[in-house]
C-alpha cells in the first residue's frame, strides 16, 4: 500500500519546533499551494502551543511510503 503524508514545520514565538502532518494530501499538490497553506496559518494564527502562538514557517515535505504488509498466516 503506499501512502503520502504532508509534514509542515513551524517555529513558535518561544523558538520551539511545531509539526503539524496531514494524511494523503492531494495529488500533484504544489510547492506554491503548501507555502500559501503554511502561510495563511501563521496570518490566521489558529495554533497555540503551550501558550505560545505559531510564528513562521520553516519547511515542508512530501512522504511517499510505500509498505507491504505479511499475514505471516502459512
Amino acid at each position: 500500500m503506499i501512502t503520502k503524508k504532508l509534514t509542515m514545520k513551524f517555529k513558535t514565538g518561544k523558538g520551539k519546533s511545531v509539526t503539524i502532518s496531514l494524511d494523503n494530501p492531494k495529488e500533484n499538490i504544489t510547492e506554491q499551494e503548501i507555502k500559501d497553506a503554511m502561510d495563511l496559518i501563521v496570518e490566521k494564527n489558529v495554533f497555540s502551543i503551550d501558550g505560545s502562538d505559531i510564528v513562521s514557517t520553516v519547511e515542508a515535505k512530501v512522504t511517499t511510503t510505500d509498505e507491504t504488509v505479511h499475514d505471516l498466516i502459512v
